[in-house]
């Protein structure tokens, strides 16, 4: 599998190989909901929290005697049914909402979304992006120069939402790209599903290093250590098998 590279200006820099195992996975869409969800959620902060009838403030004293005054009886002016009382099954901010993703889900979920944008030409390779110093109107001349590239004809300022990922931090380029409201910035062992999969196109920048560290990032994700199940049917005739041998011995 290979592709072409360019530079910051648009122009054909060379062509590099691109991994089968990174950028030639299946698209599996359980997965991808599963792991997608899974970090969402992750990424939820309850904020919202209500007061239930043992939280708001008052209502320690019975508002009236039982009985003799013809009303509803009552025991607390912080019943949920008073107004000012406490509320039932409102939002709790105690709410657990995150949920584990085994790492091999997560990095063939982060594979599959990364293949799914390179066959549909969504993803752009730069060999070397940088600036003197932080400067927007460069960062829009150089995003006005890629979008001559065939394919990219919408990546500009302003337009569809645009990842840059870059395998290094550098200062100057994330200032440059700062105003730009359409243009998302993330290092490379950043990178996820979610920011995949949230951007129309994403732009990797060194994509040799870049390369190396989402090969790293999660170990081999090959399916080397996968596990044979034996069929239940054959499991339960090996067991039973087993106690019929140890009863006879025990005769």
């Amino acid at each position: 599998m290979e592709t072409t590279v360019y530079n910051q200006k648009g122009e054909v820099a060379g062509k590099t190989k691109l991994p089968e195992n990174i950028f030639g996975v299946p698209w599996n869409a359980d997965l991808m909901h599963q792991v997608v969800v899974s970090m969402q959620a992750n990424a939820r902060n309850p904020i919202a929290h209500t007061k239930n009838r043992s939280e708001v403030s008052g209502g320690g004293k019975k508002p009236w005697k039982q009985k003799g005054t013809g009303r509803a009886r009552h025991g607390s002016i912080r019943s949920p049914i008073w107004v000012g009382g406490g509320v039932t099954h409102g939002p709790r901010n105690e709410k657990i909402f995150s949920r584990k993703i085994n790492k091999k889900m997560k990095a063939k979920a982060l594979y599959a979304a990364l293949s799914k944008k390179f066959e549909g030409n969504e993803v752009l390779f730069i060999d070397d992006w940088s600036f003197n110093k932080p400067k927007t109107a460069e960062a829009v001349v150089s995003l006005r120069g890629l979008s001559k590239i065939s394919g990219m004809n919408t990546l500009k300022a302003g337009g569809h939402p645009i990842l840059l990922v870059n395998p290094k931090r550098d200062e100057k380029f994330e200032k440059s790209f700062h105003n730009i409201g359409n243009i998302n910035l993330l290092e490379t062992r950043n990178l996820n599903p979610v920011a995949v999969l949230s951007n129309k196109y994403i732009v990797l920048l060194d994509p040799k290093r870049t390369i190396e560290i989402l090969s790293s990032r999660f170990g081999d994700s090959s399916d080397k250590g996968e596990v044979s199940v034996e069929p239940a049917k054959t499991k339960l005739k090996s067991i039973r098998a087993k106690k019929k041998t140890s009863v006879k011995k025990n005769k």
